[in-house]
């Protein structure tokens, strides 16, 4: 929850003190969560009671799309002055607002009841980029920390050289098959247990180039598809794919990389400054991180072959 506490005169006039009857002080407690529409408006929607907190932004121009675009070390930071094209607003209505801020025309069954704006602050928006090969081992423990600092994303390690680090290659042996299913048994706060290692070399399959142990590369192991996925390629159904089957040497060279799918995340994060409500005066308030489909997408690439 996201607190935004206001003293309330009756009338909500002032902030610091009441000339005229008690104080009452109200927490507006949200989710730390808030949703967006069209181009563009932040909003935050509670009930019992029926409330919202809400960002429009229309000067300059703005996208959802257009927070998505971030710079070279992965991060965007946007700054947007709260004026009257810019408002942030604090209501409270007598029924369910869910449909109030993504339609043309409000709904008229929904009444607001109070409605404090404030035209004064700074919104800064910040966009950070967060890339995972979603193979089961998480971006730190891929990362062999050469450098002596624990941000993968410098100096990573890349088992198979083929140019996209381990943390966010889903193939990190380069064997194509891909990571998560050659069982490297990663359990979160336990470490590796028991990761496959079919030819017991020490060495577990996920970054092993020769999984079996016959002299033969994975990969090179496509005797009857060639289709880049080894997995597919059995002699003998009792026992599973050739690449897992010592018995079985016969080298059909690969001739590609399989193409690597890469998970993207955005983490859009709101906080105000300075904003000022009748009867509301907030140094800082966080609004919270954006909860949309949009800010989850995939990229492709796939590595030259050598």
């Amino acid at each position: 929850m996201r607190k935004l506490s206001i003293i309330i005169c009756f009338s909500l006039f002032t902030f610091l003190s009441c000339d005229d009857g008690d104080i009452i002080t109200v927490d507006f407690e949200f989710d730390s969560t808030y949703e967006s529409c069209g181009e563009l408006v932040f909003y935050n929607i509670k009930s019992d009671p029926y409330e919202s907190l809400s960002l429009k932004i229309t000067t300059p121009e703005l996208t959802l799309e257009d927070l998505l675009e971030i710079d070279a070390d992965s991060t965007l930071i946007t700054t947007i002055d709260i004026s009257s094209s810019n408002p942030f607003n604090y209501r409270a209505y007598d029924s369910d607002p869910s449909d109030f801020f993504c339609n043309d025309v409000p709904p008229s069954d929904v009444l607001i009841t109070n409605d404090l704006e404030s035209t004064s602050g700074v919104a800064t928006i910040t966009t950070v980029l967060i890339e995972d090969d979603n193979d089961g081992i998480p971006a730190d423990v891929e990362d062999e920390n050469l450098d002596g600092d624990d941000d993968p994303s410098t100096n990573p390690t890349d088992t198979d050289g083929d140019g996209i680090p381990d943390y966010l290659d889903d193939d990190d042996d380069g064997d194509n098959i891909k990571t998560s299913s050659e069982s490297p048994n990663y359990v979160e706060g336990t470490g590796f247990v028991d990761s496959l290692d079919t030819d017991g070399d020490g060495t577990p399959d996920y970054l092993d180039p020769d999984d079996d142990g016959d002299g033969v590369l994975t990969r090179d192991e496509e005797n009857k598809s060639q289709d880049q996925n080894p997995a597919n390629d059995i002699t003998f159904s009792s026992i599973g794919a050739d690449y897992l089957n010592p018995e079985v040497a016969e080298t059909v060279p690969a001739t590609a990389y399989r193409q690597h799918t890469i998970e993207q995340s955005y983490e859009i994060s709101t906080i105000l400054t300075n904003i000022q409500l009748p009867g509301v005066s907030q140094d800082v308030f966080y609004l919270g991180t954006l909860d949309d489909s949009a800010t989850s997408n995939d990229r492709y690439v796939t590595p030259e072959f050598p």
